[in-house]
């Protein structure tokens, strides 16, 4: 594509049928997008043998982009979002009977490498198998897109071009280790194998959980546990300290005295629910009591969210939730990866 000419002038049409002559000039244009991140990717350490046999077989995935683009935030065009729903339906689908059935099972069957796990991160057993359980459906389900075309078109339509011209090249030196191309399928954005991790992060993070020396969250579950776990250690979780613990909240409880003086600088309306941090003793004295265990240490600090307004089950959170929205950053994600884990483990 030249420079200085936007995505959106090169590729007319996303949704609907183009003229010949206007999908021609797409490919084109596309092609000559993919030619431009040559010397990137060979900087990389990426073989021109491998440029050579991947490059002219990517086209553009109209479909990815109009994902991209239907996501909040995605269309400036669009109007303001509506507002935040409640938690509860949420819980409902993805705090399930089957869902936590199954992970009983996988529980059971994985106990031995999960117990390994813990005792190196000091990551929970029941929060690593949580998260899968909510990523793939314990495996189940990890996508069917290609990452390179994903990754490709996605880059070439330039919203947010430095990340996936980034997880583009990160896909390619997979390949340059030997993960063949035909594994390399996810979602739509572009997560993949059992703990969805974008590519780079499987090269930072990845690591061996079952011993054979190669780090496989595609095949094995015991390695995509493993990085779940390295990535939550990373992300700062604090072995012996639980993710949070439901709470009843006093009718009379002062709200504005316990708001958040600080804006966080990265999602902002996530944390923008939580309360400043006090101790759990003090929250105690306001009368937030808890209603579940564990329960975090009196002098553990926590903040307050109240996902469902007043007057229903509120949550105190620690800075181990914090390390969970790190791995997604949604309230609704963290809170039911937390509760998922400790319905798992009861």
């Amino acid at each position: 594509m030249p420079a200085g000419s936007s995505a959106q002038e090169a590729s007319p049409v996303i949704d609907g049928q183009a003229p010949p002559a206007a999908i021609d000039g797409q490919a084109a244009a596309f092609t000559a997008f993919l030619d431009g991140l040559r010397p990137r990717a060979m900087a990389a350490g990426i073989s021109r043998r491998t440029l050579d046999a991947i490059l002219p077989t990517l086209t553009f995935n109209p479909r990815v982009v109009s994902l991209d683009r239907a996501q909040p935030g995605g269309n400036p065009a669009a109007g303001a979002s509506p507002g935040i729903a409640p938690f509860a339906p949420y819980r409902v689908r993805h705090v399930d009977a089957d869902r936590i059935g199954r992970g009983r099972t996988r529980y059971r069957d994985l106990r031995p490498q999960l117990a390994a796990i813990e005792r190196r991160t000091g990551v929970p057993e029941a929060i690593m198998l949580a998260i899968y359980g909510h990523e793939t459906g314990y495996g189940t389900y990890t996508g069917d897109f290609d990452l390179l075309r994903s990754f490709a078109s996605l880059a070439y339509d330039g919203r947010r071009r430095e990340l996936f011209t980034a997880e583009f090249i990160a896909t390619l030196q997979l390949i340059e280790r030997g993960f063949p191309r035909s594994q390399m399928k996810g979602s739509w954005a572009g997560a993949t194998g059992y703990p969805q991790f974008l590519p780079s992060m499987y090269l930072r993070l990845g690591v061996d959980g079952d011993g054979d020396g190669k780090a496989d969250i595609w095949r094995s579950e015991p390695d995509a546990l493993a990085s779940i776990g390295n990535y939550l250690t990373n992300a700062g979780w604090r072995p012996n300290v639980p993710w949070g613990v439901p709470v009843r909240v006093p009718a009379d409880l002062d709200r504005a005295s316990i708001r958040a003086r600080l804006v966080s600088p990265r999602c902002p309306r996530v944390f923008d629910r939580h309360s400043r941090w006090l101790t759990i003793a003090e929250w105690r004295r306001l009368g937030v009591q808890p209603v579940g265990t564990p329960v975090p240490a009196e002098t553990e600090m926590a903040s307050l969210i109240e996902p469902d307004g007043p007057n229903a089950t509120a949550y105190l959170l620690t800075t181990n939730y914090r390390a969970i929205l790190d791995y997604n950053c949604s309230n609704f994600y963290a809170l039911s990866v937390g509760l998922l884990a400790d319905a798992v483990s009861e």
